[in-house]
């Protein structure tokens, strides 16, 4: 058989950090790993990178299976796929999956999708195409949704083949995130032992949080050509041990890289050695939830840690000069004087990079049917869950002015004067305007925002 694996475009709607970073499609070359053995010819498509529309490549490779990964904001993209795929290969069998069909996988129901799978995704899509590969049963296989279905159970192990690079060879060097360029993804672990209120993370693997053997994880970072790394755990930051151990192989085994990495304030905060440790062996950045300056929010939000927690990870960071890209959630109750304080703390800490997310309560958290009746954006309206639209209306500024603060705030830490040179010196002129572009698409985004919420 012939199998096309699609990473979708996002909806032209969706704020997102596509014009900013481009990762490779990590879990489609784990798919190819997967069922490398049974013969079959596997493409995968990355239609962010390419020009032509879907048909163009259903007609060119003539498929019989065609995966898709998605986010909720891909729903709807995904949908429209499907029913070209449909309607140019009838006999096609199309496959959904991704951390929303995991969680939420009655959101993906259409004519059009085949089979949704919903747990156990290496395992149950190995399983779907011997199946289909040998004209069995297909309707009682564990891992796909049906309305019928039991929910479906999580994996709590890490012992998968090692993802197949080769599948995207003509695309690498297109792949980036923010100055890491280019850039490759590595996945230690899943899940994440804390339980976030907000957070989507533990949903994916039923709270389960399970790390892979280290020996994999070298040999496999070893194979890898890119200098710059992205381990894409959502939280390599957990145990002192593994990150130690981490840094030690790296040592024996000669391998030098350059790492961005997700961690926890808090972790930082209290393992300064480990930090100091792992920048000697290639630390570049970490992606930190700071969420908040306000400890109350912080107690809100259950992230178990408290402001004076970020503010010690944030200077520990800057200590060995690692960057740090703060992610903060802005309350739905802010006026102009919480976003002026939370830009007097960001300056005080001298941060540079933000992700600034309005609350979201993404189904599938504990947090979604607490504020269903209170949505601005219809559930339906997926292109728009992407932690950057106001999914709850302010209470004390109108959506338009609430858009505008923040623009503002974005502008005011990233456009000082000191901040650009900073990064003028230390990047270089190309990667600058290329971000420089990026950002003013985003900002192009928020703009039209405001605009439409004017009109109403």
């Amino acid at each position: 058989m012939t199998i096309l694996l699609i990473r979708p475009k996002p909806d032209p709607r969706t704020i997102g950090l596509q014009h900013i970073m481009l990762c490779e499609p990590l879990e489609l070359e784990y798919l190819c790993a997967a069922i490398a053995d049974l013969g079959h010819e596997t493409v995968i498509v990355d239609m962010i990178l390419e020009r032509n529309p879907i048909d163009y490549f259903i007609k060119r490779y003539q498929p019989d299976v065609v995966g898709m990964t998605a986010y909720i904001t891909h729903i709807d993209v995904v949908k429209h796929y499907c029913r070209t795929i449909k309607h140019i290969r009838p006999e096609c069998h199309t496959v959904v999956g991704g951390v929303h069909a995991e969680v939420v996988p009655e959101d993906f129901r259409d004519d059009a999708i085949d089979f949704i799978v919903c747990g156990n995704p290496l395992a149950t899509f190995r399983r779907l195409i011997k199946a289909i590969g040998n004209h069995s049963d297909t309707r009682q296989l564990s891992g796909i949704w049906s309305p019928a279905s039991s929910p479906c159970t999580k994996e709590t192990q890490f012992d998968f083949p090692a993802p197949d690079r080769s599948k995207v060879a003509r695309y690498r060097s297109k792949y980036y995130y923010l100055f890491h360029n280019p850039c490759a993804l590595i996945k230690t672990s899943f899940g994440c032992p804390y339980d976030c209120s907000f957070c989507f993370c533990r949903n994916i693997t039923g709270g389960a949080y399970f790390t892979r053997n280290m020996d994999s994880v070298i040999t496999e970072l070893a194979s890898i050509p890119e200098h710059d790394i992205y381990i894409v755990d959502d939280n390599f930051l957990v145990s002192r041990r593994r990150v130690l151990e981490f840094c030690q192989r790296l040592r024996d085994e000669h391998i030098h890289k350059k790492f961005l990495i997700y961690g926890r304030a808090d972790f930082i905060a209290q393992n300064e050695d480990v930090i100091r440790e792992f920048k000697q062996m290639g630390l570049r950045a970490v992606i930190v939830g700071l969420e908040s300056y306000d400890t109350d929010e912080l107690t809100l939000y259950n992230k178990r840690s408290d402001a004076t927690l970020n503010e010690a990870a944030v200077r520990i960071l800057a200590r060995y000069n690692i960057d740090c890209y703060a992610t903060l959630i802005l309350g739905t109750d802010w006026d102009k004087t919480d976003f002026e304080r939370l830009y007097r703390w960001l300056k005080k800490l001298n941060i540079t990079f933000i992700n600034l997310q309005p609350f979201t309560p993404l189904p599938g958290t504990a947090l979604f049917e607490q504020y269903e009746q209170s949505l601005i954006v219809p559930r339906s309206d997926h292109a728009k869950w992407d932690l950057a639209h106001l999914i709850l209306r302010p209470t004390r500024l109108s959506v338009a002015a609430y858009y505008w603060q923040i623009l503002q705030l974005y502008y005011r830490i990233t456009i000082q004067p000191k901040n650009l040179l900073r990064l003028l010196f230390k990047y270089g002129l190309r990667e600058n305007i290329n971000m420089l572009v990026g950002s003013t698409r985003v900002a192009l985004q928020y703009y039209e925002k405001i605009f439409e919420s004017l009109k109403f």
